[in-house]
């Protein structure tokens, strides 16, 4: 009998780090796809690791701050999402633990920012990220979740 490799999408997270205030943390991308564009802390689940781990783990390197989730915001499984080829999405609605540590870029981000809301209009963000961030901001609004 032959064996068939299994060749399906790769899985990544994204964190959509938000408070009551309404700002969200964002990266700049430091290499392609999308290089120098805004993008929300995130990257692939490695072997062997929980995607609740992925996330923590990914916005850590890339923003330097701890985080809780708070709520699932989705999957986004799109197969031109991403231009690298087929990636699913699992997001989640974080928050910051510690209030007083200033987001940094690390590890694939050259910064981290927050930004307010009401300015995300005038950002050009990578991927679909646009979407997930209205989305998590929808989930916000309606789950009173501050």
């Amino acid at each position: 009998m032959r064996l068939l490799k299994y060749q399906g999408p790769k899985t990544a997270i994204d964190a959509v780090i938000i408070d009551e205030n309404e700002t969200v943390v964002l990266i700049r991308r430091r290499n392609p796809p999308y290089q120098n564009h805004w993008a929300l802390p995130g990257g692939f689940v490695e072997l062997e690791e929980k995607v609740e781990d992925a996330v923590i783990r990914e916005a850590k390197e890339e923003t330097g701050l701890d985080i809780k989730i708070v709520k699932l915001v989705g999957v986004y499984s799109d197969p031109n999402r991403d231009p690298r080829g087929h990636v699913i999405s699992i997001t989640y609605l974080c928050k910051r633990t510690d209030r007083a540590e200033n987001p940094h870029g690390g590890d694939d981000a050259k910064e981290a920012k927050v930004f307010n809301r009401r300015d995300l209009e005038k950002i050009q963000l990578a991927f679909d990220h646009k979407l997930i961030i209205q989305d998590a901001f929808k989930l916000a609004d309606q789950g009173k979740l501050w």
